[in-house]
């Protein structure tokens, strides 16, 4: 029998929408909207589907999103974690030659505590990447910034505390200055325990104001929800990374000036290619950081904390180790001394020859 129809039912997936026209019975169908579905002939309306679903592609139901985190499945996690165990057993090999060459005049010459102290601390900023890395939680969220801030302000305060140690040093060879006194005090702890003191402050008034928190966002991706970490204050996450860009920043800036030092009991020239391989990588960071979202920002900051403490743990101690393993004749007393024009008795006491 013929029907007295304008035009064909609505499939599903649209609905029905005036036309303007003279009869009622005549309509357009309309595809759904983005986040709604139909599941009937000829429907009225569209349905939104829950916060934790989505359309199909047929827009005729709703299926559940896809949680997106940078999980240890994704090959950029797989990359990242290989790097990390790279690193730290770089790492754990300059730490156990220093340990092995603890009693030698280079080791001596620049602070071997001090840089025991720094390696531990790379050691440990490597480490801290596996908290970036899988589900995150409230714990993880709260641990991951905070632990990563911590290491890094004690390692750059390290190679801060051993510029000012080397600028020191140079001023306390003149007979009667009264510079010896701060190298006899051990300025350079102090200059490390007050500079990560003041960051644990900065961490302590962040986790207790406005904590870090497992978060989910249901917009940026469309059939998507990322679960992310909210840094519940960006006042406190930028408070944290800026100090450590002072931090990193003053020791470039020292380093810097006394560069032309004689080179024998002198790491200034490492210092300053170190922090300019670290302030370089973390300007770069930001518009990367700001201008992603999910896991790839993530992997942005995670990228930018290998790159950092690489650049530190190569220009600082990869010429070290080259003299302690292929030239140990270089490692002297005698041969530190000669090699550039200072006052050998002199600095050889203040820093421990």
């Amino acid at each position: 029998m013929p029907q007295s129809r304008c035009n064909e039912r609505c499939p599903l997936g649209s609905r029905k929408a005036p036309n303007g026209g003279y009869h009622i019975c005549c309509y357009d169908c309309v595809p759904c909207s983005e986040g709604e579905m139909s599941n009937i002939t000829d429907s009225e309306f569209c349905h939104i589907c829950p916060e934790d679903e989505w359309p199909d592609p047929g827009r005729t139901r709703c299926i559940p999103r896809l949680y997106e985190f940078l999980s240890y499945e994704d090959d950029m996690a797989l990359f990242f974690s290989i790097t990390v165990v790279i690193c730290c057993a770089i790492t754990c090999y300059v730490i156990r030659d220093f340990i092995a060459y603890w009693d030698t005049p280079l080791v001596k010459a620049n602070n071997r505590t001090l840089s025991f102290i720094l390696l531990v601390a790379i050691l440990l900023s490597f480490l801290c990447v596996f908290l970036f890395i899988g589900y995150p939680l409230d714990i993880t969220c709260k641990l991951r910034q905070v632990s990563f801030g911590f290491c890094f302000s004690v390692a750059v305060s390290s190679v801060l505390s051993k510029t000012i140690v080397v600028c020191i040093a140079f001023k306390a060879t003149k007979p009667g200055s009264s510079w010896r006194k701060l190298v006899e005090v051990r300025l350079s702890y102090y200059i490390v325990a007050i500079c990560s003191s003041i960051q644990v402050l900065i961490c302590f008034i962040w986790l207790v104001s406005f904590p870090p928190y497992q978060d989910f966002d249901h917009h940026s991706y469309l059939g998507k929800i990322i679960v992310q970490c909210n840094e519940g204050s960006d006042i406190c996450f930028y408070s944290m990374v800026g100090y450590i860009g002072f931090l990193a920043g003053a020791s470039f800036v020292l380093a810097f000036m006394v560069r032309t030092l004689p080179d024998s009991f002198n790491e200034a020239k490492y210092i300053t290619f170190s922090m300019l391989v670290f302030c370089s990588v973390w300007i770069a960071m930001i518009p990367a950081y700001l201008s992603t979202k999910g896991k790839y920002m993530v992997a942005v900051e995670i990228f930018a904390i290998l790159a950092s403490n690489a650049g530190i743990l190569s220009c600082i101690f990869f010429p070290k180790c080259y003299i302690l393993m292929k030239k140990p004749e270089l490692n002297s007393r005698k041969q530190l001394a000669k090699r550039e024009n200072v006052r050998p008795k002199n600095m050889s006491r203040i820093i421990g020859l």
